[in-house]
């Protein structure tokens, strides 16, 4: 082809290129989405070149702004972009490497094994891709929680003349992301906070999967976002890029508020049989109709996977140039606020390292024996205020039930986050689970420790984000109170059974259930640690004892996911208790007296199956002699799972129908929850 004579030639020549990048991807994979960036290709185009401050050769700059696809099902469009642009790989401990993120080998890999182009994007994979998208309204949900850092981070580290945070976050999303609660809920939050960081680009083409969005689709979104607290505006055309550019323009002039920008578009833009189809949505064009697109492009039609002369140079000189500025003026600027505020900076580099303070554990307590105790969801709440007090950016909330989950940070100066005050360290999410669980991604892969709370029957509400934490490997904080049957009166409706069974079942999952307050202690000891791995922890209600250290098993055990809490005096137990969480109590009354009965007992406290599982052979043998096949598991849960540790021959008291609504002490005796019973069985396993 020859070299483009103007602005205008090479604007399109660019577009189309991401357009044909998408489209042979799609079809060499024969698998994806090509009508989604034959349309947006444009208002990517428009974003990125024009007003995105990115540095591709620093995808990790810590003010850059960030680019969320919410619709994930047009990777396509955002590799692209990433090929296109340059921007560079990153290794797993974040140090930025002198080759490309996606090379053309790899936009030629599209969807295959071990590519880092997956049908949907992945940003543990993908040096540039923000968050992991492709659950419809998930992007949309992790970019209020991105808009959220920016404002708070600006709040806590700028200074007079060293305004070092204020990016922007653009989510590009369509009418499936419009439909998805999580994304109403992530809106609702948005506009409450007036979020003016935050624009979301709704692809409004018409079409979805199944056909015309018409079917299923009918409401004035512009009307809803105005109700929401948005600032709204449109355009017309989505290959306007004048247009585009005064609706981006719009957002940056707004200063109360989130922008939603509408865009009229044209879902397989260029296709003569398959424009504005669902034909064009999940599947690709076919060869015969790619030939007709690229004619209709001018574009040569057998050419595959072209990147014309001079597309490189052009991005090198639009965002390249602009983003490597801004960066250099910004990386000027910490060295002197490195010189002036040496202790804020030092926080700054240790958070985008995943590190923590020095003494970050300096003032955890420890809670002497107790008979009465506590509820962990107490000694959790003493735990979190005293981590916090150390580690700056340790920020969350809850969703409108803070003083039930004990996770408000009640220290001087900890404060509130809202509205007109963002430096404060309380979030408050309102009754949004979903929505709480997206926006703490959204923190947490911008580097700050951030946890969301509610109860534990509710992580039902919460398990898409949660699922995506454990797939793109940020470590989020979900914290879970009313654990239990234990919860008592208010009842089944609020009494998990499953939850633990299916969160266990998640891969990359670590899940805690402490058992007292020293437990509670060294689970967040645990949880602090993590870099690749978010963590439930599940807690109580009602009080549990704490443990007489000075005669059992050290709570540090819990970092090994279970241990020997007590045992019998040789050491070779006939019989093995193990439960999790408010039922360890119970084996430990059951091993008093089992003792008495001259039957030897070992208690195996397991908060944590997946610390279990990565401990040595030799270890897991220590704790669960394999030679003992008389065991008994305890849990007020569903018990699948538990044969995996009580063998064919042992006994599993657990929980096979939902709960009830009565007193605890009710509860207990209706459903078996009582030392006597944790005896005879013992004996059965026992033969005795």
């Amino acid at each position: 082809m020859s070299q483009p004579k103007t602005q205008v030639d090479l604007d399109l020549l660019s577009i189309n290129t991401i357009r044909t990048l998408a489209i042979d991807a799609v079809q060499q994979a024969n698998s994806g989405h090509p009508g989604a960036p034959m349309g947006l290709a444009p208002v990517a185009y428009a974003l990125w070149q024009r007003f995105l401050r990115y540095d591709p050769a620093d995808p990790v700059w810590p003010n850059r702004d960030r680019f969320v696809l919410s619709n994930g099902h047009a990777s396509m469009l955002l590799y692209a972009m990433l090929h296109l642009t340059g921007v560079r790989d990153v290794s797993p401990d974040g140090i930025v490497l002198d080759k490309p993120s996606l090379p053309m080998d790899e936009i030629k890999r599209f969807r295959q094994i071990d590519s880092k182009t997956p049908g949907h994007p992945e940003s543990h994979l993908t040096a540039g891709v923000e968050t992991t998208t492709g659950p419809l309204g998930q992007g949309c949900g992790n970019s209020v929680g991105i808009a959220i850092a920016s404002k708070w981070l600006g709040a806590n580290y700028n200074r007079p003349g060293f305004e070092l945070f204020d990016f922007n976050v653009y989510a590009m999303c369509g009418d499936g992301d419009m439909m998805e609660g999580v994304a109403c809920e992530a809106a609702s939050l948005a506009g409450h906070l007036g979020l003016s960081n935050l624009c979301w680009i709704y692809d409004h083409n018409h079409v979805t999967l199944d056909g015309p969005a018409a079917w299923s689709f009918s409401e004035d979104v512009m009307t809803r976002f105005v109700g929401l607290g948005w600032n709204v505006t449109r355009v017309a055309d989505a290959n306007d890029l004048d247009m585009l550019g005064r609706a981006y323009n719009t957002f940056l002039k707004t200063t109360d508020r989130p922008t939603l920008i509408v865009v009229d578009s044209h879902i397989g833009y260029g296709s003569p049989n398959k424009q504005d189809s669902s034909d064009s949505h999940g599947e690709p064009l076919g060869e015969a109709e790619v030939k007709l697109v690229k004619r209709n492009y001018g574009w040569p039609e057998d050419a595959k996977f072209l990147v014309p002369d001079g597309i490189y140079d052009h991005f090198k000189n639009g965002i390249g140039k602009r983003g490597a500025e801004a960066r250099a003026a910004w990386t000027v600027k910490f060295d002197e606020y490195k010189k002036q505020f040496p202790q804020l900076a030092d926080q700054l580099q240790r958070m985008q390292n995943f590190q923590l303070p020095d003494g970050w554990d300096k003032d955890l307590p420890s809670f002497p024996a107790d008979a009465k105790g506590m509820a962990t969801r107490e000694s959790s709440g003493k735990v979190l205020n005293a981590l916090a007090k150390n580690i700056p950016w340790l920020i969350g909330g809850s969703a409108d039930l803070a003083h039930s989950n004990k996770t408000n940070l009640t220290f001087e100066g900890a404060g509130d986050f809202y509205a007109n005050e963002r430096r404060g360290r309380n979030l408050h999410f309102g009754v949004r689970e979903h929505g709480m669980g997206a926006a703490v991604n959204g923190l947490s892969v911008s580097r700050l420790r951030a946890y969301s709370a509610t109860f534990f029957n509710f992580s039902d509400y919460m398990r898409p984000s949660m699922r995506l934490a454990a797939l793109m490997e940020t470590p989020s904080i979900f914290i879970f109170t009313h654990d239990s049957i234990g919860l008592g009166e208010d009842g089944p409706t609020h009494q998990p059974i499953e939850q633990l069974a299916g969160l266990r079942a998640m891969p990359n999952m670590i899940v805690l259930r402490p058992g007292d307050a020293n437990e509670v202690v060294e689970a967040y000891r645990v949880i602090m640690q993590l870099r690749h791995s978010p963590a439930t922890l599940v807690l109580t209600r009602q009080a549990l004892p704490t443990f007489d250290r000075s005669k059992c098993g050290p709570a540090s055990g819990v970092a090994r996911g279970a241990y020997v809490l007590a045992d019998a005096a040789n050491g070779k137990p006939d019989v093995i208790l193990m439960a999790t969480g408010s039922e360890v109590q119970l084996c430990m009354a059951a091993y008093e007296k089992l003792k008495a009965e001259g039957i030897k007992a070992r208690v195996v406290s397991m908060p944590s199956w997946q610390l279990f599982e990565k401990q040595d052979a030799a270890y897991r043998e220590s704790v669960l002699p394999s030679g003992i096949t008389a065991r008994v598991s305890v849990e007020m849960a569903a018990t699948t799972g538990w044969e995996r540790y009580v063998g064919p021959k042992g006994k599993m008291i657990g929980m096979h129908t939902f709960g009830a609504s009565a007193p605890l002490k009710d509860l207990l005796k209706k459903f078996g929850f009582l030392p006597e019973n944790v005896v005879a069985a013992a004996k059965e396993v026992l033969g005795k």
